[in-house]
């Protein structure tokens, strides 16, 4: 199935580019414009980007490394505790 009609990229492609990036390197986060540039193309209109993610999700090896997973959970809990000394308000006087 077509899955970019501008760039001329399949289900197949967007498949064994991401085959192909996890067994490179099995602790990549794998994504959109990853794929494009390993497919050697880059993203046109971007009209086809809702199907291209839903090609990738079908993939098993689009799965996050497990030493990755939940640091945006971390991530907000330090912000939480951390106002980088702004005053209350962030507007200008």
């Amino acid at each position: 199935m077509i899955i970019c009609h501008c760039q001329s990229i399949t289900d197949r492609d967007v498949h064994a580019a991401i085959d192909w990036m996890r067994a490179a390197d099995p602790h990549t986060i794998i994504t959109p414009g990853k794929i494009y540039r390993a497919l050697g193309k880059a993203a046109d209109c971007g009209s086809c980007m809702p199907l291209f993610l839903s090609t990738m999700r079908q993939n098993d090896n689009l799965e996050v490394p497990m030493h990755l997973r939940g640091l945006r959970q971390g991530l907000e809990s330090t912000q939480e505790n951390h106002d980088e000394g702004r005053r209350e308000s962030h507007r200008l006087p």
